[in-house]
């Protein structure tokens, strides 16, 4: 079997289990095995040391293959040598902390999880001291799995409660971030918080962080550990499960509502009135925590945000607002590298709630956000505001539209390339305003005939070309679809039935 047809970007992805139709299993405990020999040398050469001087931890989510996965990747590890712990349910940002934390101090890690995937599919994420590996760095590791076939060994595995341990430190920046308020061990008694897991690994952040801080929990639904999702899948852009988290606030009367996806990188959020804080909104409430502590510093988000956003990040809280390219990956490497260059870039964020923040190792943590948003609740408690004050000069959302472009026939990347030309020579021609873009071509309507904006974009992976539409008022979507069809008139590879 070619093992590169599980690269996922940065990632390894693939289908561990029957139950889907046309979907063929391709990611096996053997292929598992393999993969986590190859990593172990990938690992022990990058870091110039031998084999047996690695110290390893691998964790999983709730998915039904990720016990049977697990097992045989943490035997893959051995048979190459290294000492490998067991963390069991876990989460993917715990895992890369299990190399920073002083209690575990590994040299490297792997997290079994699809993220939002559904319950058939799998995959593995890996970690070393510098973050989540690179693109070139899993294609390295596929390549080498593929001549492996490790032994066969039986050596004793060290078995380890991480999650407590993350939970631990969580539950300390809260504390510390709310010692000023002077309620001693219970700083957040009097709010009312819920928390929706989707029966991912997430259900910790109750009984482990929010119940001992003394925050009133009831209400918080689907904590249980279930890798069918009988519920609602565990992605915080899924509008079913925003809806469920949405009803457990209100039908509860609560303050704040969190869900997260199953792994927990990602999260989002609803207020007490259910109002969603997702997308845009999610950004700019992070920002909005950060800015007093940041003045002037640089945000970084994927290219799908809006102007309203913008505007919020510039005008209303006098940041910089780099719009970049979508792939968690490329913000959070962005972040890095203009951290580096003495800029300051406290978050990067994507618009599906993957954010990174500098003072948490340019993780994305959906956890640690969430550690944010509740200390800002109960400041803004304390001092008699509401969360959503953060972000109540926020323009609303009025209309938006993605439509979805595919194209037919071959080299799918060079047709579209050639479509973002002569899209672009378009918008020249009619001197239409294109801020800069670091991923397709935008344009930004200020006009009083309409306003809003439009992203054409070409897809990485597939023969299509997503184009992003939002309305500034009532009736501009229309009237911006209009100016979509015309500039996108005449490509007979482009199917563009999607456009009405």
């Amino acid at each position: 079997m070619d093992l590169m047809k599980l690269q996922n970007g940065s990632d390894v992805r693939g289908v561990a289990i029957e139950g889907v139709e046309g979907e063929n299993v391709n990611l096996t405990p053997q292929i598992a095995k393999q993969i986590g020999c190859a990593y172990v040398s990938w690992l022990a050469k990058k870091l110039d040391v031998d084999a047996t001087a690695l110290r390893l931890g691998v964790g999983r989510d709730s998915r039904v293959t990720g016990p049977a996965l697990a097992e045989a990747l943490i035997e893959g590890m051995i048979s190459a040598g290294a000492t490998v712990v067991d963390c069991g349910m876990a989460t993917t940002p715990a895992m890369f902390m299990s190399i920073v934390f002083p209690e575990t101090n590994f040299n490297g890690s792997a997290m079994i999880t699809a993220s939002h995937l559904p319950f058939n599919r799998n995959g593995i994420k890996f970690f070393d001291i510098d973050g989540g590996l690179e693109h070139e760095d899993i294609t390295e590791i596929l390549n080498l799995a593929g001549f492996l076939n490790p032994a066969k060994v039986n050596a004793p595995v060290e078995k380890l409660d991480l999650l407590t341990i993350y939970a631990d430190y969580l539950r300390g920046k809260i504390a510390d971030g709310l010692a000023s308020l002077g309620k001693g061990d219970k700083p957040l008694s009097g709010l009312h918080i819920v928390v929706d897991s989707g029966n991912g690994a997430s259900g910790f952040f109750v009984d482990k962080i929010l119940q001992p801080l003394g925050a009133d929990t009831t209400g918080s639904q689907f904590l249980e550990p279930d890798g069918m999702f009988p519920n609602h899948i565990p992605n915080p852009e899924n509008k079913q499960a925003m809806e469920a988290i949405r009803s457990a606030v209100l039908n509860n009367k609560a303050d704040l509502g969190l869900i997260f996806d199953t792994d927990v990188d990602r999260m989002s959020a609803v207020l007490s009135d259910g109002s969603e804080v997702n997308r845009d909104s999610i950004i700019a409430m992070i920002a909005a925590i950060l800015a007093p502590e940041y003045p002037g510093s640089t945000i970084i988000t994927d290219s799908v945000t809006s102007d309203r956003l913008t505007y919020f990040l510039q005008d209303v809280l006098g940041l910089k607002h780099l719009c970049y390219m979508r792939g968690y990956k490329n913000v959070i490497n962005k972040q890095k590298e203009l951290n580096a260059k003495g800029i300051v870039a406290p978050l990067a964020m994507e618009t599906s709630g993957h954010g990174a923040l500098k003072d948490n190792y340019f993780l994305d943590d959906g956890a640690f956000l969430a550690v944010k948003l509740v200390i800002a609740l109960a400041q803004a408690n304390a001092q008699g505001k509401k969360l959503d004050s953060l972000i109540e000069k926020l323009p609303p959302l009025v209309e938006e539209g993605e439509y979805r472009f595919k194209i037919s026939g071959d080299d799918f990347k060079a047709y579209g390339q050639s479509v973002l030309a002569e899209f672009k020579r378009r918008a020249v021609e009619a001197e239409y305003e294109m801020p800069e873009s670091f991923e397709g071509i935008r344009i930004s309507f200020k006009g009083e005939s309409v306003q809003g904006w439009m992203l054409l974009r070409l897809s990485l992976h597939d023969p299509v070309m997503p184009l992003n539409i939002e309305g500034a008022r009532p009736g501009d979507l229309a009237k911006l679809v209009e100016i979509a069809r015309k500039l996108t008139d005449g490509f007979d590879r482009l199917d563009r039935s999607c456009l009405k």
